[in-house]
């Protein structure tokens, strides 16, 4: 028997078991090929896909973009293609970056607000319409 079953894939990747079946049934990963008893067998290739999911992942990229460049990598994506999408990520990132100093600074700014300001603001969430 030529593979590894998916018990012997997520113990060398450190994926669930869970998770292995997770991807494969969302199309992330491909259905593995089956031995004649019917036990999924998962070549040394699903080693080199799930190392790039966790990669890939740890660079905040969602699954469905993993599995759209899973797809194009499976098909003929050349260097520049490959680029592109790591140049659209480093935009992304780039816009949560500032979106998140924005946020940082406000919440600065509400820190220098007088505690008076402060208590006459929490006593309008205490105060009942009468």
């Amino acid at each position: 028997m030529e593979g590894m079953t998916r018990g012997e894939l997520a113990k060398k990747t450190g994926l669930s078991m869970a998770t292995i079946r997770y991807y494969e049934e969302s199309g992330i990963l491909p259905a593995p090929r089956r031995s004649q008893g019917g036990y999924r067998l998962y070549s040394d290739d699903y080693l080199v896909k799930i190392k790039f999911i966790k990669d890939t992942k740890s660079l905040g990229y969602s699954l469905k973009e993993i599995q759209e460049v899973l797809h194009l990598l499976g098909r003929d994506m050349d260097a520049e293609t490959l680029k592109e999408y790591v140049r659209g990520k480093i935009v992304e990132i780039d816009e949560k970056v500032e979106s998140l100093r924005s946020i940082q600074s406000m919440l600065a700014t509400l820190l220098e607000t007088p505690q008076t300001d402060i208590h006459n603001y929490l006593d309008s969430f205490r105060k009942s319409e009468d």
